[in-house]
Order: structure tokens, then C-alpha cells, then sequence
């Protein structure tokens, strides 16, 4: 995967015992289970053979465990606009509960009640965004699942909502970057585990 642009990786953190169960895990801080911080072990040996510039995690536990697993937990920076949704009254439920009471919902449309809204998620990938861009070389970030889908569809110019389209695995790794020029952003590789 080689470029003369600059790319960006993303890491979703290692397994969790509320990943496992599909419980949204926003601002709980829940730990990695044992086999989560086996993967973070590998994930540091299948990032892509560049060199990076910035090293940036979410604030929460799981993020930055996975980013020191994997050995960059000394060169990290907490960035807090990389922290995951806050799902205010939904924060633990699985998105099967919230529908018995909310039949068609999806975080990507509606977002939370006493939480963020998208636009809310949407304004903190923006100004991740901004700050990545900023940096201007290769950067490694760590975070969880609905902020990176979030992120990557921006990225691309695309509304919150899109991230939908996005799944994320855990202790997976993307690459967002550009094609012909800095005005050209891309997807150079999603979900990779």
C-alpha cells in the first residue's frame, strides 16, 4: 500500500465482555477481556510498514489499552473528540432492546436521547478531521466502533448517517488516505482483521 499521500490508520479497540454481548458501550469505561488484549498484542505486527507522524487515542480504557498493546502507548496523545457515541439512556442496552421500545431506530439516523445527536457526532469527526489534516502526515489512531464509522464517512465528505454503510470488527484496521491529490480523500482499506 504505497503512496506519496499521507495515510491514515484506524484501530478499533480489542474485544470487550459488552462487545460481545452487542451492548452499547459509549462512556462506561469496560475493559478488554483476555482475548481482546491478545489481539491488541497482534494488531501493532499487522499495521501497514510506515512510519507515523502522530499517534492519537480516545480517552477510554479499551482504546488505549489496545493502542499500548500494540506498542504505541508511549507516543500516544488523548484526543477527546476521538472518544466513542455517548448514548445517554441507551449506554449498556443492545440495539434489539432499544427497538422493542423504539422499533425503527439506528443510532446513525436518530442518535440518543440524553446523548449526542448525529450532528453532534458528526461535529467531533469534523474537527478530528481537521486536526488529522492539520498534521499533515501519516497518523495512527485508536478509538471504537460508532466514532470510526462516523469518522470514515466524513472523511469522505459523506453525512454521519453514512457510517452505517461501515461495520467494524474488533482490533480491526482501516486505512483512510487520498488517490490523486490531497482534494481526492479515499478509503484505501476497511475492516481489516
Amino acid at each position: 500500500m504505497t503512496t506519496k499521500y499521507p495515510q491514515i490508520v484506524l484501530v478499533r479497540h480489542g474485544e470487550t465482555d459488552w462487545t460481545l454481548s452487542g451492548r452499547h458501550t459509549g462512556r462506561s469505561d469496560i475493559p478488554l477481556t483476555p482475548n481482546g488484549e491478545a489481539a491488541a498484542r497482534l494488531v501493532g505486527k499487522r499495521l501497514p510498514a510506515i512510519v507515523f507522524d502522530a499517534v492519537l487515542s480516545s480517552p477510554s480504557q479499551r482504546a488505549q489499552k489496545t493502542c499500548d498493546l500494540a506498542g504505541f502507548g508511549a507516543r500516544a496523545e488523548i484526543e477527546s473528540n476521538l472518544a466513542e457515541w455517548n448514548y445517554g439512556r441507551y449506554e449498556g442496552l443492545t440495539t434489539k432492546e432499544i427497538q422493542t421500545q423504539t422499533p425503527d431506530w439506528n443510532v446513525f439516523r436518530h442518535g440518543c436521547p440524553d446523548g449526542e445527536s448525529v450532528q453532534d457526532i458528526s461535529d467531533r469527526a469534523d474537527a478530528a478531521v481537521a486536526k488529522i489534516r492539520a498534521i499533515g502526515g501519516n497518523v495512527l489512531i485508536f478509538s471504537s466502533s460508532h466514532f470510526l464509522r462516523v469518522l470514515g464517512a466524513r472523511w469522505l465528505g459523506l453525512d454521519a448517517a453514512a457510517g452505517a454503510c461501515f461495520i467494524l470488527d474488533t482490533a480491526s484496521i482501516s486505512v483512510l488516505g487520498y488517490e490523486h491529490n490531497l482534494d481526492e480523500p479515499v478509503v484505501r482499506s476497511w475492516n481489516q482483521t
